[in-house]
């Protein structure tokens, strides 16, 4: 992992230069150490992230622009632009964007473990699948989804 180093990551690029695409997301890093990854992420409309649990990291969405219907703990619930969604490791949680225009959202994790790892891996994958294979080698356990998802 690298050190954390003052700077700015410009809108629309990475620290990498990889931009992945996760499903139809669009996943842009903006950082990674090992305490802390970070990344910017468009979700157009009708895709989602199913139920699953981050049993080693706490992670936190930046909502910036539209709207997401959330499943967590088992309860729906709805973020809209500039709420904060706080999911506590070890809570089941899904993100759905059910509206008609792209979500904007910032998202990060802490520690990062293997989550960067994961997205490197499942870039392109198209088999949703293989990426809920994939993430189970990478500390994520993929849930059934709920009724109506």
């Amino acid at each position: 992992m690298t050190i954390l180093t003052p700077g700015i990551t410009p809108d629309g690029e990475s620290i990498d230069g990889d931009i992945w695409n996760v499903l139809g997301q669009t996943y842009i890093p903006k950082e990674v150490t090992e305490e802390s990854f970070s990344w910017h992420a468009t979700f157009p409309p009708g895709t989602f992230v199913p139920p699953h649990i981050h049993p080693t990291q706490d992670e936190f969405i930046l909502m910036l622009d539209g709207r997401f219907d959330l499943v967590l703990g088992g309860e729906e619930v709805v973020a809209n632009s500039g709420d904060l969604i706080r999911l506590p490791r070890n809570i089941p949680h899904g993100i759905f964007n059910k509206s008609e225009s792209d979500v904007t959202c910032f998202f990060w994790v802490t520690p990062t473990r293997k989550l960067y790892t994961l997205f490197q891996k499942i870039h392109n994958v198209d088999d949703p699948n293989e990426v809920v294979r994939i993430a189970a080698d990478h500390e994520i356990e993929f849930l059934p989804p709920p009724a109506g998802a």
